[in-house]
């Protein structure tokens, strides 16, 4: 994939590999983003990849524009030979479909919506091809996802689902947004997933809610004491099916800070993902059990 690059102003430089989210656009936008961090170019101040694109921040005081750019493009070589292969999470995240706070939301904006006399997940089971919601969740949680992209609001992560493109959900966003969306809701709008980190207005059509947060701005939950951002461009999302027990036993254990999202660290390789989708899905939900 070739780099179209572009200025941000006098204080970003832009490149874009692609107009469309793919796994072969990320891996090219995280090889450069780990090129210009290896490089030390002075003046950075921050690299931002998301999806099949990335931003680069630096100081103009300490370097030009032009310079700045001539420096990036200058790593473009040494960034394509790199191996498609990432370290990275695996992470089981529990979700509550079809939840009743989700449930009582989309009731309240169905004339925003395509399909006013339907649920949000008895619509995109309906335009996804699936005979019924049970088999639209099953679908929706039977792959893992993989983060391209951390943003938006604090925390929220951009998902794509890791199966060949014919079998990806694709369901369209509300017609026009939601005032509206509980925290923690997992929704999707296009070809991505996604958890609202925050409750706030939304677009994206709501499927359930996770016991399990992935913001905490004062850092006092265990698991995000090192950082209040959980998620990062690279993790790939398990989605879990659980009922109302389990779920309310997880959100007591978040509340008594005793929660441990489940994480186990796996390479991720995309030329073996794309020769056996589901057989390297299957090998790292294997992982994620240790079997």
């Amino acid at each position: 994939m070739k780099p179209r690059y572009s200025f941000g102003g006098d204080e970003h430089v832009f490149v874009e590999f692609g107009e469309e989210m793919s796994l072969e656009g990320f891996f090219a936008s995280m090889s450069l983003t780990n090129a210009i961090r290896d490089s030390r170019i002075r003046g950075v101040t921050e690299i931002c990849p998301a999806n099949a694109t990335l931003l680069v921040k630096y100081d103009p005081d300490v370097i030009s524009p032009a310079d700045m750019m001539g420096e990036i493009r200058q790593l473009e070589t040494a960034a394509e030979k790199t191996e498609p292969v990432l370290r990275t999470r695996i992470i089981e995240m529990p979700v509550y479909y079809n939840d009743p706070w989700t449930h009582e939301t989309l009731m309240r904006f169905r004339d925003r919506h395509q399909a006013p006399d339907a649920t949000d997940l008895e619509y995109s089971a309906k335009i996804s091809g699936y005979d019924d919601v049970s088999s639209f969740i099953g679908a929706h949680a039977g792959s893992p996802w993989f983060v391209s992209a951390v943003g938006f609001v604090a925390g929220l992560p951009f998902m794509y689902q890791m199966v060949e493109r014919p079998l990806q959900i694709d369901v369209p966003k509300y017609l026009r947004p939601r005032l509206d969306t509980p925290r923690l809701t997992v929704g999707h709008g296009g070809c991505f997933g996604c958890v609202y980190s925050v409750r706030g207005a939304g677009g994206y059509q709501m499927f359930g809610v996770t016991p399990m947060p992935i913001y905490d701005p004062r850092q006092e939950l265990n698991y995000l004491r090192d950082f209040m951002i959980f998620f990062k461009p690279g993790d790939i999302v398990k989605f879990k099916p659980v009922g109302r027990e389990e779920y309310d036993d997880t959100v007591r254990r978040v509340d008594a800070n005793n929660f441990e999202p489940l994480i186990r660290q796996v390479t991720f390789n995309l030329e073996d993902f794309h020769k056996a989708p589901t057989a390297c899905n299957q090998a790292l939900e294997g992982i994620l059990h240790d079997r």
